[in-house]
């Protein structure tokens, strides 16, 4: 049996899956939380990969190779990559990218790497997929030597799930995925899209952080700078302020007082207004990147809902495309409603583009990607 262990850590939890290649399927997995929080008794990451082992039992014993989803892999990673005490360091380097989860990547590998010392481990980017970007795509209008020095530039995220979900999709086509355009929507408590033509990211809606772009769940996405300009001077709002105020304080929770979509759209079908304009944004925003995206890729073969929202709700998915049908995108209203768990189409037969709905499997690909190093 060829089994992948794949670990993604946060601060205080360590999210595990074990993966067996050969049938595609989870044998296991689970979730340690609370670690090293007041009270609890796991007092740090490598007390709680003792649990995540124990739990394993004997299926621990057959692990080919640990594979890490780490966020944020600067311009340096463009792919899965072997981890060493270098590579630690690199992780280390690029956390004053993603302060709030290189940190907990790290603490992840090192403890794995401690407990599993004679296994392979290999980290996973979430910004690897992105690399393909062009220039054009990923360079922001600021001073060169500036951008340079500080690494300021598009990076992109939640690429191992883009990555999945468009090649599926070229399998549900039946086309070689060299031909097919796509534009996936992963929508979820973090959201964002993706113009993908012929398998490779060409554009992306997230930046230089998870910040940019889509409305999401605590998070402003797309913002003119001067906002936080405006808001230093006459509100006086220190950087750290700002920081939380676009990252844990915007997107539906600072609209509406909610940050799940479904308590919003809840809110909203009970006539709330302020839900309402919440749905209406977030919609807007989603159709600002698939009429984009559509000019990019010079027309489109595949438009994919993915994530918890994306996969999950039918009526968001319907209103998020109502009137693109000028540009080929339709909803078939009986598939839509279809409860499944499986990948679909939601299109008429026929309709010029093919929406579709795949749940996505990051814990899948991010093995898969393992196994092709390893």
């Amino acid at each position: 049996m060829s089994t992948v262990f794949v670990v993604n850590s946060g601060s205080s939890s360590i999210k595990y899956q074990v993966v067996d290649l050969d049938t595609s399927r989870a044998l296991i997995s689970g979730l340690v939380e609370r670690i090293g929080e007041p009270g609890s008794a796991v007092s740090d990451h490598h007390i709680g990969m003792s649990i995540v082992l124990a739990k394993l039992g004997d299926l621990g014993a057959g692990i080919l190779a640990v594979g890490h989803r780490v966020v944020h892999g600067g311009s340096d990673f463009t792919g899965p990559t072997l981890i060493d005490d270098e590579v630690e360091r690199d992780i280390e380097s690029l956390s004053r990218l993603a302060p709030l989860h290189n940190p907990a990547n790290l603490l992840g590998i090192r403890a794995a790497r401690a407990a599993l010392p004679d296994v392979p481990h290999v980290a996973v980017f979430d910004t690897a997929f992105h690399q393909s970007m062009p220039p054009a795509a990923y360079t922001y209008a600021i001073p060169t030597a500036l951008a340079e020095e500080y690494k300021v530039r598009r990076y992109g995220f939640h690429g191992t799930s883009h990555k999945f979900v468009s090649e599926r999709a070229a399998e549900l086509l039946g086309r070689p995925l060299a031909e097919v355009r796509t534009i996936v929507l992963h929508l979820g408590n973090g959201a964002s899209a993706t113009a993908i033509a012929g398998g490779r990211s060409v554009d992306t809606s997230m930046g230089l952080t998870p910040l940019q772009g889509l409305v999401m769940g605590t998070r402003s996405g797309d913002i003119d700078p001067a906002v936080v300009f405006h808001l230093n001077r006459a509100a006086g709002m220190s950087v750290d302020e700002l920081d939380t105020l676009l990252n844990r304080q915007s997107g539906l929770l600072g609209l509406t007082g909610m940050n799940d979509m479904r308590d919003v759209q809840a809110a909203a079908i009970d006539g709330n207004e302020r839900a309402e304009l919440a749905l209406q944004v977030w919609r807007h925003r989603i159709r600002h990147y698939i009429g984009a995206y559509y000019a990019q890729l010079g027309g489109l073969d595949a438009l994919v809902f993915t994530a918890g929202v994306g996969e999950n709700n039918a009526l968001l998915r319907r209103r998020a495309v109502a009137g693109l049908g000028h540009i080929g995108i339709e909803i078939d209203a009986d598939r839509n409603e279809l409860v499944s768990k499986e990948a679909r189409v939601i299109s008429p037969e026929g309709a010029p583009v093919t929406v579709m709905v795949i749940p996505t499997n990051e814990e899948l690909e991010i093995a898969r990607q393992v196994a092709s190093v390893v």
